[in-house]
Order: C-alpha cells, then sequence, then structure tokens
C-alpha cells in the first residue's frame, strides 16, 4: 500500500456566481507545477473540463488529460476524500500532490474548511494551504452589499483574486480593493489580467504555497492590524465583520497557545470565522503554525524556518463575525502571560467613588 509521504495540503477556491472560477482552475491545470493535483467538484459544479476528461478510476475519481484528477461530490465532502485518499493509498491512482476543492457560488467556505478540519483520520492525511477567494470587478461591489456569503469568502480568504478588471472601470476596481482592504487586510490581492502576476508557471505558484515555504506565511505576517472605522454608509454585512492580529513579542509556554484556541473555540466558537498564526514556543527553534476554524482546533504543524523578518514573534490573525476584539485579546493576554487588571478589579477602581486614592481613567 501507497504510504502518503506528508500530509496532502488542501486549497479551497471559492467565489459568488460568476465570478470565473471555472476559467481559472482551467488555467490552473495547464500549469505543469499542479499535474498530481486532484481538483474536487460538486456534481453541480461549474468548472468547464469536459475536453479534459479521459477515463474514470471509480469511485467518482477521474483522470484528466494532464495528470491531475478530478472528484465530484455525490455526499458530504468527507466521503469523497476519503475515497480519494483510499484510491491513492491502494495504488488506484496515481499519488497526489494537492487537493484543489472548488466550492459553488453561494457556498460559504467555512463549513469546509470546518469538514477538513474534524475529521480525524482526514484531519491526519490532509491539511489546509489556504482560501483562494474570486472576486468579480464588474459586480464585487453590488455583491458584497446584497449576498453575505460573498462577504463571509473574502473575509477568510489567505488570497483574492480580481477578475474582470480588464473591463472594469478604474473606479470600479479601485473602489472594491479599498472594500476588500477593509474587510480582509490580511490577504493577498491578485489581479488576472496583470500580465506579469499570471505569467506561465507563476498564477499557481501566487495562488498556493507550492513548496511549503515560510515566506507564503509572511503574507499575513506582515499584515496591519486592522481597526475598522466604520462610516456612516458602510454596508449592512461588512460591519458585523471584523479582522485583527494578536502579537506577542517573546516565546510562549509550551501548552500556552494550544490553551488559548481551545478556550477561544469554546467560548465564542460561534461566532469565529478564522484563525491562524505563527508561535514562538519556548524551548523550539522552529515556528509552531496553528489553525482554527470556528469551534474546530486544527493539529498544529511546523514550518522550516521562520518568514524572514518575523525571527521569534508570535503573530495571531482572527476573522469574526459580531465579535469585538476585546474579548478576544484579553484571553489571549490571560494565556500568554501578560498582567491585567481582572474586571471586578477594575469596576472597584474606575466605578466606585470611594475607591482608594479617587483613581479615574
Amino acid at each position: 500500500m501507497y504510504q502518503l509521504p506528508h500530509p496532502i495540503p488542501v486549497s479551497i477556491v471559492t467565489g459568488f456566481l460568476g465570478a470565473g472560477k471555472s476559467t481559472l482552475i482551467n488555467r490552473l491545470l495547464r500549469d505543469p507545477a499542479l499535474s498530481d493535483a486532484a481538483v474536487i467538484i460538486n456534481e453541480f459544479g461549474e468548472i468547464g473540463i469536459d475536453h479534459l476528461l479521459v477515463e474514470s478510476a471509480g469511485d467518482g475519481i477521474i483522470e484528466l488529460s494532464n495528470g491531475c484528477l478530478c472528484c465530484s461530490v455525490r455526499g458530504e465532502l468527507i466521503d469523497t476524500l476519503a475515497n480519494l485518499l483510499d484510491a491513492v493509498q491502494t495504488e488506484r491512482v496515481r499519488p497526489v500532490g494537492r487537493v484543489i476543492i472548488e466550492t459553488t457560488g453561494l457556498a460559504d467556505p467555512v463549513p469546509v474548511l470546518q469538514a477538513v478540519m474534524a475529521h480525524p483520520a482526514i484531519a491526519a492525511s490532509f491539511r489546509i494551504d489556504g482560501v483562494v477567494t474570486l472576486v468579480d470587478a464588474l459586480a464585487g461591489l453590488a455583491t458584497l452589499d446584497g449576498h453575505i456569503e460573498a462577504v463571509r469568502q473574502a473575509a477568510v480568504a489567505d488570497r483574492i483574486v480580481l477578475t474582470k478588471t480588464d473591463i472594469a472601470s478604474a473606479e470600479q476596481t479601485n473602489a472594491l480593493q479599498d472594500r476588500l482592504t477593509a474587510l480582509n487586510p490580511m490577504a493577498k490581492i491578485v489581479d488576472v489580467a496583470d500580465g506579469e502576476a499570471v505569467r506561465p508557471g507563476l498564477l499557481a505558484a501566487g495562488l498556493f504555497d507550492l513548496a511549503r515555504k515560510p515566506d507564503a506565511v509572511g503574507d499575513w505576517l506582515s499584515a496591519e492590524p486592522a481597526h475598522h472605522h466604520h462610516h456612516h454608509d458602510v454596508n449592512r454585512h461588512d460591519e458585523h465583520i471584523r479582522a485583527f492580529a494578536l502579537a506577542a513579542d517573546r516565546p510562549l509556554a509550551p501548552g500556552a497557545i494550544e490553551a488559548f484556541q481551545h478556550r477561544l473555540a469554546a467560548n465564542h466558537g460561534d461566532r469565529l470565522l478564522r484563525l491562524k498564526g505563527v508561535v514562538a514556543v519556548e524551548g523550539m527553534a522552529r515556528p509552531l503554525v496553528v489553525h482554527g476554524v470556528r469551534d474546530m482546533v486544527y493539529p498544529p504543524s511546523r514550518l522550516e524556518a521562520w518568514p524572514p523578518g518575523s525571527e521569534g514573534l508570535t503573530r495571531i490573525v482572527v476573522i469574526t463575525r459580531d465579535l469585538p476584539e476585546a474579548p478576544v485579546s484579553e484571553l489571549f493576554a490571560a494565556f500568554t502571560g501578560r498582567p491585567g487588571i481582572d474586571r471586578p478589579d477594575r469596576a472597584a477602581l474606575e466605578e466606585n467613588p470611594l475607591s482608594a486614592f479617587g483613581f479615574r481613567r
């Protein structure tokens, strides 16, 4: 039986109806770097790959002319991943180096992340590599205004791909970029009309961590924390989404970050869209990578080296819905050992007119 060399990276490609997922994935499948990829679509998927089909390998797995595999989701995503894994391990299909999951246009990608992270056997064999969200430059602003699914797709993205910028006006594109940056300042924005960014061989490298390099983590490590200052005309969806960063400038005690993640998931999992970060741990030279989605805490992994310029620094990005930053940052401070005044003492000091020394903020 074939033994997997390491957990297979899983990339999720999402975007609202008509954003161009079919076109993007067809372009990606022509990249030699993805010749060992498997693409998972649902049975009503939008990907136009009929011209690439060669033969069926059984269990809904189809081999494409370029060597990639294509799977159809006929039931649960977990079943499809399990069937693919079994086919690889029993050598009924060639080894798979990456899985690309294309969601439907109306899908919330968070449950897809949850599905991969929640099942012990699947989590042991696959790892989340990232979320790529496509946004149509022509209709993007209206879509974000009208559909909370589109807002969530953009909010949890690692990469945001702008499509149709070649036929959209500069004003439309700039306004959309500003909106997306405010919504998700941690995401790298890629314009598919930028010839340099999407040259053959560069598109896949720009969207996925093909070599599992530490540089790929640096995009969201280097992003500035998001402090939302909503104007009167802010969209009703956007005002519910918050993205912010937690940081520590010294290594954390072993177990502290895991305890923080589990407590955060237990207390606020229903409002936690996504958590991801790189953590410095006492006594460990290599950085720890942590992930979480809603109430799920994903098994941590390690990078081979620190991203440039971030050696020894802990940085965690948190994306929430209807959850302010304060409860999360206070919980993080409690587990990372930073001193602070607890609520009862703060109330006694600040709200009691007879408090010692007449202390006021």
